[in-house]
């Protein structure tokens, strides 16, 4: 089971193979007038309430995340597109050692400077909006008919959030897991929560 950092210390904590590479990047962002904070289980950091960009470790590398990099110049072609992400605009800058990021140092920062120059311009990529109709699972739908009331709440959410609910239904493959989640969500909708609200807040 994954450990949840309750702090960017912690954060770095948790990844001791790591460390140092972490520790240089954070060094950089604490020399900003950015705010530090741990969301999606990373430390992120904003600018003025807008969130600017993250770093984080994986099993090969460490990075940091520009939210809305697409609008970097990115002159020395060091970020990456991750097609597979849903956050369009995101790019990520790469490194697998120390030397690297040492290396690498001013440019950089001049990479945080140009990010955070954007974010105060408003430069950011809007989210698309599913306009597609939800598509209510049998298995939700059956406890709408037997509880009106959850049924309600869930018509006042939003249709993101509507749409959240069913899938998350109708993906789960078991019959057991389907009334497993049922179980779970029903508590959320009557008190008017999304499926994924823990994730949202800073």
């Amino acid at each position: 089971m994954m450990t949840k950092p309750n702090s960017p210390e912690h954060y770095i904590e948790i990844h001791p193979q790591w460390t140092e590479e972490l520790t240089s990047l954070r060094a950089m962002m604490l020399d900003t007038n950015m705010e530090e904070a741990i969301k999606w289980n990373f430390p992120c950091y904003h600018q003025k309430g807008r969130l600017v960009m993250s770093i984080g470790a994986t099993k090969n590398y460490v990075a940091i995340w520009f939210f809305h990099g697409v609008f970097l110049s990115d002159e020395a072609q060091k970020l990456y597109s991750d097609e597979k992400s849903k956050a369009k605009g995101m790019r990520q800058w790469r490194f697998t050692s120390l030397e690297e990021i040492q290396q690498d140092e001013d440019l950089i920062k001049a990479y945080i400077y140009e990010a955070m120059h954007n974010s105060e311009q408003g430069l950011e990529v809007k989210p698309q909006r599913n306009t597609k109709p939800v598509i209510i699972p049998p298995e939700l739908q059956q406890l709408f008919e037997k509880k009106p009331s959850t049924h309600m709440a869930f018509e006042k959410l939003s249709k993101s959030k509507q749409r959240e609910y069913a899938n998350y239904i109708a993906e789960a493959k078991r019959e057991a897991t389907k009334i497993k989640r049922l179980e779970k969500i029903e508590p959320l909708l009557l008190a008017g929560k999304g499926l994924n609200d823990k994730y949202r807040d800073c």
